[in-house]
């Protein structure tokens, strides 16, 4: 059984096929560290990756088989070493792992490759128009996806003989960079966020959810990424609930499902422009550009919302929804610098850093991706904040500046130019006047044309 975005025993069709291939004998659980993977990922990720693959192989009472290099070398020389029959796995829906899956299966030659299931409550490329073609805007896409179902969850092995006496290369140490503070790893720590999560704020998720000052998401995007939990099992235990925070929950694992269905359609999309036009937009460069770029990094914008989104990504690899969504917009059409810069940025820093809903989820807000007209939605900071941190709470938590400033909704913490005594010592000035840039940022937009 080879692990990649499955590290759970629940829950798991690619397992329990394995197990059932076993036909009384064991199976080897294997997790390749593959270096095309592991250089490109972000300190954070990769921490949280390793505490899941610990915790898994607790879980398995230490045989997790651990190798290290090029899955389509590794996995047929292990297999030929066991004389194992087959190898399972769950299918990658990413370009990449649909390139690397196709490799193993050529070069395994005593051993057939058996895909079953994958991370997703529906496997992209299943939903589809009428006359057969993909989805490129999410409400209809959505109605489709719901129509269509999902499978119950898979029954959970009560044993399992796992293969010992296997040679496993050592798990990296996680090096955790000092400040940063992850959340608990692995399948268990993942049932219990859902747990806490489902009994206390689910039932006021569809207001909550964009709230950062009160902190009442899920917190589940790590473990969905890594398979710590599959949606299929979230969406059973709200089967019923009609509710409205219990619908918009299933709505957010929707657009998961929706993104990773537009890269399954057009894989290119990871790195390239949805919609080609935009790549005539005129952005931003040289020395002041990169000046704000690395204030925009640091959260030294001198725009308290923007401020505190960036510094709780650098504090805890996780930035909540509503505040990703406006740190982007004012990189792009604030600061006319280009969305892959972004998109990169938090690919590097986030703990949940998922390539479809990372690069799409950017591509939204810059406009040229699967919105029909979006460019000319663009976040003000200032009303963002007084929306929807109307106390400045969330300011006052990651922006320690200006936590002695009194005031939210009136102006206050997120207008700190407008003060008496002006912008608090320590804390920055605004880099760009936001409504002289919003203007900069439509008539560029306008320059390209339709």
């Amino acid at each position: 059984m080879w692990f990649r975005r499955d590290l759970r025993l629940a829950d798991n069709p690619a397992l329990l096929a394995a197990r059932d291939a076993a036909a009384g004998g064991s199976v080897v659980p294997v997790f390749v560290l593959d270096p095309a993977l592991w250089k490109p990922s972000g300190q954070p990720r990769l921490a949280f990756l390793i505490g899941c693959l610990n915790d898994l192989n607790e879980a398995m009472d230490g045989h997790l088989v651990v190798s290290r290099g090029d899955p389509a070398t590794v996995l047929p020389e292990l297999a030929t070493e066991l004389g194992a029959n087959s190898v399972h796995i769950a299918t990658d829906c990413g370009p990449y792992g649909r390139r690397r899956d196709e490799a193993v299966r050529a070069a395994l030659t005593d051993a057939e490759l058996v895909t079953t299931g994958s991370a997703y409550a529906v496997s992209p490329g299943r939903v589809t128009k009428p006359d057969g073609t993909p989805y490129r805007v999410f409400t209809p896409f959505s109605k489709a996806w719901r129509a269509h179902g999902w499978r119950d969850p898979a029954s959970t092995p009560r044993s399992i003989s796992w293969s010992s006496d296997v040679r496993s290369d050592p798990l990296p140490t996680a090096v955790q960079r000092s400040g940063l503070t992850l959340p608990a790893a692995g399948e268990r720590a993942a049932r219990k966020v859902w747990k806490a999560f489902r009994e206390e704020n689910i039932t006021g998720y569809s207001v909550d959810r964009n709230r950062p000052d009160l902190d009442r998401t899920s917190r589940l995007s790590p473990y969905l990424h890594l398979g710590c939990v599959h949606p299929r099992t979230l969406l059973a235990d709200l089967a019923g609930r009609t509710g409205k925070g219990e619908q918009s929950f299933v709505n957010e694992i929707a657009w998961r499902e929706f993104y990773a269905d537009v890269l399954w359609h057009q894989p290119d999309s990871a790195r390239d422009y949805l919609q080609p036009r935009f790549k005539q937009m005129t952005y931003s460069s040289g020395q002041a550009a990169e000046k704000h770029f690395t204030a925009w990094t640091q959260g030294r914008t001198g725009y308290p919302m923007v401020d505190a989104g960036m510094r709780q990504l650098l504090a805890e690899g996780w930035m909540h929804n509503r505040v990703r969504m406006l740190v982007a917009s004012f990189l792009v059409k604030d600061l006319h610098l280009e969305w892959t810069r972004g998109a990169r940025w938090f690919m590097r820093h986030l703990v949940d850093a998922d390539l479809a809903s990372n690069q799409h989820g950017w591509q939204w807000v810059a406009g040229c991706g699967t919105d029909a007209a979006p460019y000319f939605r663009v976040f003000n900071p200032v009303l963002q904040g007084k929306k929807f941190d109307p106390n400045g709470d969330y300011v006052r938590r990651y922006v320690p500046e200006l936590r002695d400033i009194e005031g939210g909704q009136d102006g206050g913490i997120h207008e700190p130019w407008d003060l008496p005594g002006g912008v608090p010592s320590g804390y920055p000035e605004r880099i760009v006047d936001h409504f002289a840039e919003r203007d900069v940022a439509l008539q560029r937009y306008a320059a390209i044309g339709d």
